[in-house]
């Protein structure tokens, strides 16, 4: 009888082993997307609740072929430093510009363009740059917009105040009320927002600054970093990053492999 019970529990932690092997074989690694959630088209909540955008669904077709679990983690933009370091984020992917970051994270290669534009009401008599001389300006924290201005004191010096909001849809909403007259922002958000809420602003011909938007990692991850560039590549060659950009902006903006 002995013989026969020990033979049992033997069978028993034998088949809770192999389910435990199973269930952690099952079981996915997370890819934890940091990003602004009012950065609209890259990453934004939808009037369902839901966070969609360009990025995230590029970030969602990496995390499939990845064979990873999808994770949308929004965060403070000006404390994306301490998310990605805490190892709460696995990286930032977000309109995320490489310009004057070069050498704080660890990047892919670039994947689109962008520009920092001004953008006005259309009533204010502001075409130039010129023209913002004396003008409340105002411009996202720890952005590449503030970033630009910082590299061009010509420029801001020339301004009245620059104030610094905590998201662009603050901004938008200020410039709205008419309390700052002119926005720096990224060229790609001010003209999906001005043309999905109808506001009446305009962008300004002039550009304040040029940049590229990548993929960012803790400094020294390049072992993710090559992975998610692998599959940016993969997805540039098979039309899927042409596919994802035309659904977002009737075209392709991507610029991998070009």
């Amino acid at each position: 009888m002995k013989k026969i019970i020990a033979t049992l529990l033997s069978a028993v932690t034998l088949v809770t082993l192999f389910a435990g092997c199973a269930s952690a074989e099952k079981k996915q690694e997370k890819f934890v997307v940091g990003f602004d959630s009012e950065f609209p088209p890259m990453g934004f909540v939808d009037d369902n609740g839901n966070y969609v955008g360009f990025d995230l669904d590029l970030a969602k077709e990496t995390a499939k072929r990845l064979n990873r679990e999808f994770v949308a983690q929004p965060i403070n933009w000006d404390s994306k430093d301490q998310e990605l370091a805490s190892g709460n984020i696995d990286c930032i992917w977000n309109g995320f510009t490489i310009s004057t970051r070069e050498d704080k994270y660890t990047w892919t290669d670039a994947y689109m363009e962008n520009d920092q534009v001004v953008v006005v009401r259309s009533d204010s008599g502001i075409s130039t740059l010129a023209d913002l001389a004396g003008k409340k300006v105002v411009v996202q924290k720890d952005s590449s917009g503030l970033a630009a201005l910082q590299e061009n004191a010509a420029l801001t010096d020339t301004f009245g105040e620059l104030v610094e909001v905590d998201t662009y849809l603050n901004a938008m909403m200020e410039l709205e009320s008419g309390s700052v007259d002119a926005i720096v922002m990224d060229e790609i958000v001010a003209r999906y927002e001005i043309q999905t809420s109808g506001k009446d602003f305009i962008v300004l011909d002039e550009s304040v600054a040029s940049e590229t938007y990548g993929v960012g990692f803790l400094l020294g991850n390049t072992e993710l970093r090559d992975q998610v560039q692998t599959v940016l590549e993969q997805m540039a060659a098979d039309g899927t990053l042409a596919e994802i950009s035309n659904k977002w902006f009737g075209s392709d903006v991507t610029i991998i492999g070009k």
